[in-house]
């Protein structure tokens, strides 16, 4: 048990095949009680009681400060505290360069970025009597440049929470907060299904030392290791988690 006595808050955490939704039934077996924020309140309510035990589902808007707000009182006053923030909700949009307009590019940035700094600048001043960690999901689009289902703005703005993230980790660190990044490669989620023919599933695993595309539950164990006290002297750090589809220094 991991996490046993822990409150932990995971954003776009109530899509039945998602990372979050994974990690969130991942950390509960390891005895947290989990706050799962989405913009559907009934989803993020079923998908709390699916996993039994004293956990909650609200709704939020992560690209929306006063709702993020809302969420961190609402939460806390529920748990009590907070111990572990993870900043998983995320949208992406398969296009090229000179096809993103100023509109695809305020939507892809409000979520996957300014949605982490304002998820982590409501949670943050709950978490800074007692510590706590923060786990901020970026992609391996950010490090290799361009993904296969995320156009260039969804690169841009992940390679901006690998940033944001790393600046948080600075300035947080004596307040005993730690802020970490998880670099997914191509995960099987709700966002891939259907979009893989069989044809261009064996292209990719050729790529992949591993030999097989990742399952959420891959990206819960990073969420999980990095939430719980075995990284108690890990901050800043990114840790990938692709199967090898990038090795890098």
């Amino acid at each position: 048990m991991l996490l046993k006595g822990k409150a932990v808050v995971i954003s776009g955490a109530a899509s039945p095949r998602g990372i979050g939704r994974s990690t969130a039934a991942l950390m509960a077996e390891h005895g947290a009680r989990v706050a799962i924020l989405d913009l559907d309140e009934e989803l993020a309510r079923d998908a709390a009681a699916s996993l039994g035990g004293d956990h909650m589902g609200l709704a939020c808007d992560v690209s929306d400060l006063a709702a993020c707000k809302t969420a961190a009182a609402q939460v806390t006053e529920n748990f009590g505290k907070v111990d572990v923030l993870c900043n998983n909700a995320g949208i992406t949009q398969p296009v090229k360069t000179l096809e993103i307009s100023p509109g695809d590019w305020d939507r892809i940035l409000d979520v996957n970025l300014r949605g982490v700094l304002y998820l982590s600048q409501a949670f943050i001043p709950h978490m800074r009597e007692n510590g706590g960690s923060i786990i901020c999901m970026s992609s391996v689009s950010a490090q290799r440049g361009g993904g296969i289902f995320g156009g260039p703005h969804y690169s841009a703005a992940k390679a901006g929470v690998l940033g944001l993230a790393k600046a948080m980790a600075r300035e947080f660190g004596p307040d005993r907060i730690r802020v970490n990044c998880v670099t997914p490669g191509l995960i099987q989620t709700d966002i891939t299904g259907g979009k893989l023919t069989e044809a261009m599933r064996a292209d990719i695993i050729k790529g992949i030392p591993l030999s097989r595309l990742g399952e959420a539950r891959d990206v819960a164990g990073a969420y999980l290791f990095l939430a719980s006290d075995l990284a108690s002297y890990i901050t800043g750090a990114v840790i990938d988690v692709n199967g090898g589809m990038l090795i890098h220094g």
